[in-house]
This record gives C-alpha cells, sequence and structure tokens, in this order.
C-alpha cells in the first residue's frame, strides 16, 4: 500500500494502533478514587501490529489495555497483545480448507468466568489470559467446544451459569452452549436456521434465551475480506425464543421488521409471562450506511444511526410477530447494565452517544430510567471520544455510601481518548448522579484506542 493509500485508510487518532507494550506504575490521579474499587479495569479492542496499517476498524489482532486500582491508587497501566494464531501470522483457514479457530483475532470482547479470563471474538475459540494480561493460549474447556464463542456471552446472576452461543459459515450455522458455574461445558445444542448469519449478540431471561436471527449473512464471495458478510433483502428478520431450562427445546420464532443489532441492552419476563427485549437497532438504511465505513474503510462517508428499541414476544399467545416500539431518538450504542439484573427486569440502563468511528456527534455517557422514560447524561468536551462504560455495583466496603444500595448505587468505568489519539483518561463517575461528572480520573501514559468491550475484574476474596 503507497502512502497515499494509507493516509486516506488510515483511522482517526482516537482509533489509530498503538506500536507498542508498555507498563507504567504510579499513574497520576484527579478527585478521589472510590476506596472499595480494587481490582482491574481490562478493555480490549483492535491493534495492528508493528508495520502494518490501522485500515480496518473491525479488524486487527486483540490488544488488552488495563488499569489496577487499589486502595484509592492507580497503580499501574499495562497492554498486551492477545497472542492468537492471527497474531503470529496463521491463516484462519488451512491448507486443507479446514477453519482454524486458534487462528484468529481475539479482538473484542474480555471478562472472567470461573477461575478463567477470556478474550474473546465471535468468529474463533476464546483465549485464556492472566492476570497481567499475558496470553496463556486458546480454551476449548477440556476439547468439548468444537465452534466459536460469540463475544458476548451472559452470566446468569443467580445460577452462576454462563450461557453462549458460536456461529459459523458452514453448518453447524448456530449452536446455543451453557457452562455451569465452576466454567465446565455441560450443554451444547445445535438450533437450526436456514445459513450463516452474522449473530453479534443475544440475550437470556430467567427461562429463555432470546435469538436475533436478522439479514446480515456469509457471502462466499466476500471471504477473502475482513467482514464476509452483508445485508440480505431475501433473508427477512426474526427473534426466537427457547427455553433454556428444557434440554433440547424448540425456538419458537417471531417476525419483526427487517433491522440490525449489534448490542442487546437486557431482556427479561414481565408480570404477564411476556419477554421484552430492549436492544440498540439499526434500519435498513441506517446498517447500509454504517456498513459502508466497515466495508469501504472510508472514514468521510457519514455513519448510520442507532436507536433503543424494544420488543415484546409472548409465548403464551398464538401470534408469530413481536410488538416493537422506538424508545428513544438519540443515536446510542454500547449499552451496559448492573450485571446483577441480567436476564431480570432493570431499571437502568447506560448507554454512550458518539462512540461510532466517525460520528459527528458530541460524545456523552447516557443513563436511562427505564421505569420513568427519563435520562440524565454527562456530555464530554467536543475533542474527546468516549468508549463502553461499564457499571461496577457497589460493594459496600470502605468508601462506599451508606445504607440500602440501589441498582444504580456504582461506579460507570470508561477510557476517554482525545479525539486526535494524544491522551487518555479513565473516568470514574457516580452511576447515581452523571450530570456531576467523574469523582475521579486517572491519567493514563498514552493515547489508549477508542476500542470495543471490557471488564471489570475485581479482587476475588
Amino acid at each position: 500500500m503507497d502512502a497515499d493509500s494509507v493516509a486516506k485508510y488510515d483511522l482517526p487518532g482516537h482509533l489509530r494502533s498503538v506500536p507498542d507494550e508498555i507498563e507504567v506504575t504510579g499513574l497520576p490521579v484527579t478527585g478521589a478514587l472510590p476506596p472499595e474499587l480494587t481490582g482491574r479495569y481490562v478493555r480490549n479492542g483492535p491493534n495492528a501490529l508493528p508495520g502494518q496499517t490501522t485500515a480496518q476498524p473491525l479488524a486487527g489482532p486483540g490488544m488488552l489495555h488495563g488499569v489496577r486500582l487499589r486502595a484509592g491508587r492507580a497503580e499501574w497501566y499495562r497492554n498486551r497483545w492477545v497472542r492468537t494464531g492471527a497474531f503470529q501470522g496463521r491463516s484462519f483457514v488451512t491448507a486443507d480448507g479446514r477453519l482454524d479457530l486458534t487462528a484468529t483475532s481475539a479482538n473484542t470482547h474480555v471478562m472472567r468466568h470461573a477461575d478463567r479470563i477470556l478474550a474473546l471474538v465471535e468468529v474463533g475459540l476464546p483465549h485464556e489470559v492472566t492476570p497481567t494480561l499475558d496470553t496463556v493460549g486458546p480454551c476449548d474447556f477440556g476439547g468439548r467446544l468444537t465452534t466459536a464463542m460469540t463475544a458476548h456471552p451472559k452470566l446468569d446472576p443467580v445460577t452462576g451459569e454462563l450461557h453462549f452461543f458460536g456461529y459459523g459459515m458452514r453448518p453447524p450455522y448456530l449452536t446455543y452452549h451453557r457452562l455451569d458455574a465452576a466454567g465446565a461445558l455441560v450443554h451444547s445444542q445445535e438450533i437450526e436456521v436456514p445459513t450463516g448469519t452474522m449473530m453479534h449478540d443475544f440475550a437470556i431471561t430467567e427461562h429463555y434465551v432470546v435469538w436475533l436471527d436478522l439479514p446480515v449473512t456469509f457471502q462466499w464471495g466476500l471471504a477473502g475480506g475482513p467482514v464476509p458478510y452483508q445485508w440480505d433483502d431475501a433473508y427477512g428478520a426474526r427473534l426466537g425464543i427457547m427455553r433454556h431450562d428444557e434440554p433440547g427445546a424448540r425456538v419458537r420464532w417471531f417476525g419483526i421488521d427487517p433491522c440490525y443489532v449489534f448490542h442487546v441492552g437486557n431482556a427479561y419476563e414481565d408480570a404477564e409471562g411476556r419477554i421484552v427485549l430492549d436492544a440498540v437497532r439499526y434500519a435498513p438504511a441506517d446498517f447500509a450506511a454504517m456498513w459502508r465505513v466497515a466495508r469501504a474503510m472510508d472514514m468521510t462517508l457519514a455513519a448510520g444511526r442507532s436507536v433503543l428499541h424494544r420488543w415484546i414476544l409472548d409465548p403464551a399467545g398464538t401470534g408469530v410477530t413481536a410488538r416493537e416500539e422506538q424508545l428513544d431518538d438519540r443515536s446510542v450504542e454500547m449499552p451496559t447494565m448492573n450485571d446483577t439484573r441480567v436476564g431480570r427486569p432493570a431499571r437502568y440502563l447506560y448507554t454512550i452517544i458518539g462512540g461510532a468511528p466517525n460520528s459527528q456527534d458530541d460524545c456523552a455517557i447516557v443513563k436511562y430510567d427505564i421505569e420513568s422514560g427519563k435520562s440524565t447524561s454527562y456530555d464530554l468536551a467536543p475533542e474527546v471520544a468516549i468508549g463502553e462504560a461499564v457499571f461496577v455495583p457497589s460493594s459496600g466496603g470502605p468508601g462506599a455510601p451508606e445504607g440500602p444500595r440501589g441498582e444504580d448505587d456504582g461506579w460507570l468505568i470508561s477510557i476517554a481518548t482525545l479525539r486526535d489519539g494524544s491522551a487518555s483518561q479513565l473516568l470514574v463517575l457516580d452511576a447515581t448522579d452523571l450530570p456531576a461528572g467523574p469523582v475521579a480520573s486517572v491519567e493514563l501514559p498514552r493515547g489508549v484506542p477508542t476500542g470495543f468491550h471490557g471488564s471489570w475484574l475485581p479482587d476475588e476474596v
């Protein structure tokens, strides 16, 4: 690629890859870090290797950025590539045409279940990493996992089980999996769908899995590219519900208006037994606009808008379509919540505005009160880009507020980066009072690219 092409296709400053791995201790803090925040915030995202261009916002080896907090101090920042087969130069498709699920990028999410910290990407196996972000290797749960693993597994806060799925370009196109609370893979079940679709996320409730079978399908003609999926008008759009507490349960499908969903907020069963799903929805034209950016790698194109949307499905009814409603008109993404409410009725959702690669919106963190329909926000300066805001419930430990703790009693943690990529801060906000701004900010030793998803990993007691 010549110099003119690199200049045309290179990503904006706040998305541009960093060239190396570093470790810096004793980070400066403005304000007061809550002493109860003792653990690590770790965030994942694509990061090109030295000598490669940062030309594709969805592709590139995964890089983990971590900040260690303890006793009101920010002890260290550390970043490490996830050393997958792709990082080592291996091809996802082997010489004999098989798919190597270890030769992927692991660049989308990072989370902990049982005794493992896993870096995730939806087209391959998870890769285990250490608490200091070094790569252990691919994880197939004792050889039982033979499909890819979604980057958005769902932890049931009551049972401790981890629900997830794998999708593929070849049969089986969709497989449901469940880990028990100890981290053993105890159930796998093929789900029948017509072809391979790009199913980025899904949802669970107390008793159901909610599937999103949407019209972005695998195209063999695009198989050599970084994103071999495209919109397919003929495929249709539907949501499926399946009892996860009944082995071998069938899926019941409900038709919906054509759309795409990257990220689910939450799902739950209401008092009438209906399933309510809240997620961020792209209308067909908005998905097409967003996908042009991802496929054409041209940051000058206008991005599509995505709005908070609700679907209601009735397992006891005779209908075959879902009821739909738009909950807001702002363009938001990256919904998060208090994970102790996953699959159950939850009052609050947190999203970000202006997080898309080429969004022209000023960035903000938005808190939705689902019960009242109201929202509040923390608005950032125009020169700042914000990443996903992860909710950390108050533990009630030293420094925590006294008295009963509500669902929003806790902290939001996010990385904010100047749009030119020159500097970043770790922000900690009081989730009960977003407009007040950060209670603390940690100066990071470098500009951290705006990536995808992360987790708060509290120290294990």
